[in-house]
């Protein structure tokens, strides 16, 4: 349905940062007042609002559809999966696709992010092509998959600086790589071969080790981080931790990991456990949804998305023998904001406004959509939900509209409904009934350097350049960890002059030869050893007895004789 005049009245509209009654008009797919009392011409639709909140419509930052993953296609494409997204109250998403895919069939707007799965100066060029010309603002880093998408550490390096050089917002998903692979080798040498075998070879502290490397590499590159796929309670401490530290670092939980654990991995009907594989995986600590819950509604985690990447049954059981090749992903995008309001909002764990941040308007600020997303307020897009909190609806992939022939929340009794959504003065959902176009939706290009991120980064460097030097002058080893973004700068002072020892001689002081005109192998063998750094692999043993110091001259030694231990003096 196209673009009309639509008076959204007698609700609660409710903004991340406060809730009040108004109304809310639209026209031309903007809302031109928001207030009591209108002045509103006449034609206009009016949808009764009274008992209920009035929201932005929900932005959804990791939504998977029509590609391919671990030799599965996905089960929905733009057009199915964003008709669920806007059935669940959501109004944006951003997928890793093309455009030319999405442009034909998306029914919300939508933003693309670009995967980063090798470096070179080609892919440097790129990415400032892809920010300068076609509106990309954002980028995926893995620190898992390897062989298949994994970075190594100085590659990382070098992407984050490019990312703070070009105001790009730098997605990360942190996992020990290496060690997962180890991991799972592991596993199926034990004969571990079923879904379990995710969540034991992808432990919680590979991912917490991860997260804090991350932040450290993105801290050293002075670039914004943003975390992907948070799962367990000890990743979030650490970015609790970093961002206590002064850390510019932002993190997105899944529905999933907030919601289910990691015991469906041990059900003994294999095709339920295999519909719960995601990396990471759900975490078998019973109590680490309701913490990472937690972590939403106090500002440790700034978003939930849905990760949504929805695979059937026969794909998953291409891993039937090998849990390693089952395609990780789940079906989210139409329940997402229903499930976070039933775990999050009706058990206390954040309130409407909190609701709106984590689903809604933080993703909007992050990724530079804010105020035209995220917000109700007269110049932003009519992007907005009316939504029921009392009303209830029971989950069941019997009625999903997103792709995938399993629901992780099958049976889940949720408490608010979205009953209107609106996108873009369209409206496409009334009362379960969808009315949109395939195509109606746009592609949104995203402005670079977010304030969200950089305005602090920016600041800082300011105000290091003016205080960095002070406080090293003043006898400080170190900045204070809030200024650390910031390089060091050299000390003036005049050149060494004096002599400089030659490394042969060195080498003839602890008997080791010369490096040139030496024969004897051990000065060979010395020659491989990198100057300053000890072979710890060559061992000072020797089948006759001699040992490699036998030539330097023993001082004189007297025997202690005291217990194992050490002598008590008798004080204690």
């Amino acid at each position: 349905m196209g673009s009309m005049r639509i008076l959204i009245k007698g609700g609660k509209v409710v903004n991340d940062d406060f809730t009040q009654e108004a109304d809310v008009y639209i026209e031309n797919g903007i809302i031109q007042q928001v207030g009591k009392e209108l002045m509103i011409p006449g034609g206009a639709k009016v949808i009764d609002a009274s008992g209920k909140l009035v929201l932005p419509g929900g932005i959804d930052t990791s939504v998977h559809l029509q590609e391919s993953f671990m030799n599965a296609a996905i089960q929905d494409d733009f057009y199915s999966g964003t008709k669920a997204a806007l059935m669940g109250g959501t109004t944006m998403v951003l997928a890793l696709k093309s455009r030319a895919l999405a442009d034909a069939k998306a029914c919300c707007d939508y933003a693309l992010h670009v995967g980063v799965t090798w470096w070179g100066p080609k892919v440097h060029n790129e990415m400032e092509t892809l920010v300068r010309e076609h509106g990309v603002n954002s980028f995926q880093m893995y620190m898992a998959y390897k062989d298949m998408m994994m970075l190594k550490d100085s590659e990382l390096y070098q992407v984050l600086q490019t990312c703070k050089d070009i105001g790009a917002i730098a997605r990360v998903h942190a996992e020990n790589g290496e060690l997962v692979a180890e991991s799972q080798k592991e596993a199926l040498d034990l004969g571990i071969s079923g879904p379990e075998g995710i969540e034991i070879s992808r432990p919680e502290e590979l991912e917490s080790e991860a997260t804090h490397r991350a932040v450290t590499i993105a801290n050293r590159a002075r670039c914004p981080i943003y975390l992907v796929n948070v799962s367990s309670a000890s990743a979030g401490d650490m970015i609790a931790a970093a961002k206590m530290q002064g850390k510019v670092v932002h993190a997105e939980t899944t529905v999933a990991h907030a919601v289910l654990n990691g015991s469906q991995y041990y059900h003994q009907d294999w095709a339920h456990a295999a519909a719960h594989v995601i990396a990471p995986p759900l975490r078998i600590d019973p109590d680490t949804p309701a913490y990472l819950m937690g972590l939403l509604g106090n500002d440790t985690l700034s978003v939930v998305a849905s990760e949504h990447r929805p695979f059937g049954t026969k794909q998953r059981a291409l891993g039937k023998d090998d849990f390693t090749k089952i395609p990780h992903g789940v079906a989210g995008v139409q329940d997402r904001m229903s499930v976070i309001w039933e775990r999050g909002v009706v058990t206390g764990k954040m309130d409407e406004n909190r609701f709106v941040a984590v689903t809604s308007s933080n993703a909007a600020k992050i990724y530079n959509l804010y105020p035209r997303k995220g917000r109700i307020i007269p110049g932003a897009d009519a992007d907005v939900v009316v939504w029921d909190p009392d009303a209830t609806r029971t989950i069941s992939v019997s009625t999903q509209v997103q792709g995938g022939d399993f629901n992780l929340y099958e049976g889940m009794r949720c408490h608010g409904v979205p009953l209107v959504t609106i996108s873009r003065g369209r409206l496409v959902c009334e009362n379960g009934v969808f009315m949109c176009a395939e195509g109606s939706g746009k592609f949104y290009p995203q402005r670079t350097f977010p304030d969200f991120l950089y305005k602090k980064m920016v600041q800082r460097e300011k105000v290091c350049l003016n205080i960095g030097v002070v406080f090293l002058s003043k006898g400080f080893t170190a900045l204070p960890s809030v200024f650390q973004t910031q390089a060091y700068k050299g000390v003036a002072r005049d050149p060494y002059s004096g002599d400089v020892a030659k490394v042969a001689n060195a080498m003839k002081e602890l008997g080791l030869g010369s490096l040139d005109g030496d024969t004897s192998g051990k000065g060979l063998n010395a020659a491989r050893v990198q100057v300053g750094i000890r072979d710890l692999h060559e061992s000072s043993f020797s089948l006759s007895g001699s040992q490699v110091d036998d030539h330097i001259p023993k001082r004189s030694s007297a025997r202690i004789l005291a217990p194992p231990g050490g002598r008590s003096s008798g004080i204690w």
